[in-house]
């Protein structure tokens, strides 16, 4: 039976909101009115969580996720203690629902326990949110509910997801500290050379004597600033536009990806990322009993990296054509070959899914360790690197009044 949201007035003319169960528009409506409530607004409750509603219009073109990362790993958390624990996926998403604070999330889980409750099976209900429930995700449930450990497998997701989320906020904490500290750093040079340069410089103007060399550099840097800054930070905005727009072209994405993963040291952490990220989607979905050439295409669908999916597409094809998984990731060169040694464990002991997560939590641990690293190194370099700027364009300025204090002496 699907689920409707509605506006009605009640007896007193105060707006009531909620949800209601009914097969049509017309029956949601005949029960508001047999409860004493105007009808107003009675809509699907998938209207408001889907992108695009049935009219193939979008009125909202930036319109944030109903879960965040984190917030589907709790709701997948939630949902499978309360189906481990014996409740019937139907009444568990209804005790969700009503849980549910914000609006949309109510309509979501809602229109999820009405479809399965129509008789669709829970994958193929998720499946109608995409952008909500990504393509791994869907395939394990699904091979959660055709082996009957629905509750299993929705903890070892909601495990996964946090895995993947602790990783991704290890690495954004790493690199949070250097951007601050070179933003800080840009915002002080340009203001020192865009202004005080030029306020003290303006005091020798009437002098006849030559500036220091480093003094009439600096002059210079600071016109040039004054003159082009404006037209820099343009033609900067103009590059990130046009760099946008590069990347939603398949070809030039494919090489600017793979440019990416041969840079010294931003080049290994990506591989790393990736390859982890590959790794644990593979161990969950043949953990869940997903067939290997299923799992090698949706694991392959959750990576950012263009030349990394294509080389795990091309892992898929030698897969398909009979290679064992070892030796088809083995001939992929930008995998690390960690991820190749683990998979040929796995097949040899037939423990492959504990191997491949293993593989995975140890180029985790090399990723998150590699950008500590990187990022101890960058701060104090960045700090020198900024005290040295700073000095020289104080010894520009101090110079000048050095000399002149020495001839008035």
């Amino acid at each position: 039976m699907p689920a409707y949201t509605f506006e009605a007035l009640d007896a007193q003319g105060q707006v009531q909101k909620g949800l209601i169960d009914a097969d049509t528009a017309r029956a949601a409506r005949s029960q508001l009115r047999a409860r004493a409530l105007v009808p107003l607004v009675v809509e699907p409750a998938a209207a408001s969580v889907q992108d695009t509603p049935a009219g193939g219009l979008n009125p909202v073109l930036w319109r944030a996720r109903v879960f965040s990362a984190i917030a589907l790993a709790v709701w997948t958390r939630q949902l499978a203690g309360l189906v481990s624990a014996g409740m019937p996926l139907e009444r568990a998403l209804s005790a969700l629902a009503d849980e549910a604070e914000a609006e949309r999330p109510r309509n979501l889980v809602a229109t999820l326990r009405a479809e399965v409750n129509a008789g669709s099976p829970f994958a193929r209900a998720l499946s109608q949110f995409p952008r909500e429930f990504a393509g791994d995700y869907v395939a394990v449930v699904a091979a959660g509910e055709q082996s009957g450990q629905l509750g299993a497998v929705l903890e070892r997701l909601a495990d996964d997801l946090e895995a993947r989320e602790a990783l991704k906020n290890r690495l954004i904490a790493a690199s949070l500290y250097p951007a601050i500290v070179t933003a800080v750093a840009v915002v002080i040079v340009v203001f020192l050379v865009a202004y005080v340069v030029p306020q003290v410089a303006s005091v020798f103007e009437g002098s006849q004597r030559a500036l220091p060399l480093l003094t009439v550099v600096m002059l210079a840097v600071s016109g040039f600033v004054r003159a082009w800054g404006v037209a820099l930070l343009a033609l900067l905005a103009l590059a990130v536009v046009a760099l946008v727009f590069a990347r939603r072209q398949p070809a030039l994405r494919l090489r600017m990806d793979a440019l990416w993963l041969t840079l010294p040291l931003v080049g290994r952490l990506a591989r790393g990322y990736n390859a982890a990220r590959f790794g644990a989607t593979l161990a969950m979905l043949a953990g869940a009993g997903v067939p290997i050439l299923r799992a090698l295409q949706t694991a392959a669908d959750t990576l950012n990296n263009r030349a990394l999916r294509n080389d795990a597409l091309d892992a898929l094809a030698l897969v398909r054509e009979g290679a064992p998984l070892a030796s088809a990731l083995a001939q992929q060169r930008r995998f690390p070959p960690l991820l190749a040694m683990f998979a040929r464990l796995g097949e040899q002991t037939g423990q492959l899914p504990a191997m491949l997560q293993r593989a995975a939590q140890q180029l985790s641990n090399d990723v998150q360790r590699r950008a500590m690293h990187l990022a101890t190194v960058l701060e104090p370099l960045l700090i020198v690197a900024m005290g040295l700027i700073v000095m020289l364009i104080v010894l520009a300025v101090l110079m000048p009044i050095i000399e002149l204090n020495q001839l008035v002496t």
